[in-house]
């Protein structure tokens, strides 16, 4: 549990780059077009877009895509405004290695019903438990000064959002969310984590107990396992000898009636 707890960059994205003008410029297009999909890979290409690491904010414009496709990118992070999309139905970012964490705000989309993500790179899946970076040490800032509130929306600097992670079903996957929130009530708010994660929101760090990952709950039920056989072996010994003890002591009341 809790491995490879890394730092979380920030800054991630040449926004002078010739790619992050591109990909402005195609979402200006896709939302000015009303196009239903988003596919920056094969508007800009694959070299290009290799050097995205990050959306643009403004794909809070893109109201009536409902599949947004970025298999295999590099990206690090999503913006907070995908939860502005609120045609958005299928996300697929599979292959996205380095795509450890989503904003809480994607929750928002509400017609959000399918997924597909590389559940293995993200923090506290059941397959790994990979650990979640503390953020007391190492807050995650987007860009500009200032955040909105992932409950109420409020605006509110960095200096003032308690940020926390979370563990939430997000279209067919459950995945590790950061949420900004602006005071306890909105904290309050937060629902409650599926099954088999941790049970609340929390800052991270390695001190994080996490549930049992897949091959340390292997482990555990194997040992189980062997504990209940060498009990059964152990039983089965136990009957065996009062059953051969029971014997013998008949076999001694017949000899002695037979002396008789």
């Amino acid at each position: 549990m809790n491995k490879k707890i890394s730092k979380i960059e920030n800054d991630v994205q040449d926004r002078n780059s010739i790619a992050w003008k591109k990909l402005c410029d195609y979402i200006e297009k896709v939302a000015a077009e009303n196009h239903d999909e988003f596919k920056p890979r094969e508007e800009i290409g694959p070299e290009l877009f290799a050097q995205i690491h990050t959306l643009p904010e403004t794909i809070s414009k893109l109201k009536n895509v409902k599949k947004i496709w970025l298999y295999g990118s590099k990206l690090k992070r999503i913006p907070p405004e995908i939860g502005e999309m609120e045609s958005l139905e299928y996300f697929d970012p599979y292959t996205s290695y380095d795509l450890n964490w989503f904003p809480y705000e994607i929750t928002k989309c509400k017609n959000l019903k399918s997924s597909r993500v590389s559940t293995r790179a993200l923090y506290g899946n059941y397959k790994f438990r990979t650990g979640f970076p503390r953020l007391n040490h190492n807050p995650i800032r987007y860009s500009g000064n200032t955040v909105n509130c992932s409950i109420c929306g409020n605006m509110i600097s960095y200096e003032e959002t308690n940020q926390l992670w979370i563990s939430l079903n997000v279209g067919t996957d459950i995945l590790p969310l950061l949420a900004n929130l602006c005071s306890k009530e909105c904290e309050n708010k937060l629902p409650t984590p599926p099954e088999n994660y941790v049970q609340f929101a929390h800052k991270g760090g390695a001190d994080l107990k996490q549930p049992l990952d897949d091959n340390e709950r292997f482990e555990l039920e194997m040992k189980n396992y062997e504990e209940q056989q060498n009990k059964k072996i152990i039983e089965t010994h136990q009957t065996d000898k009062l059953i051969d003890n029971k014997e013998f002591q008949i076999i001694k009341l017949v000899r002695k009636i037979w002396k008789r």
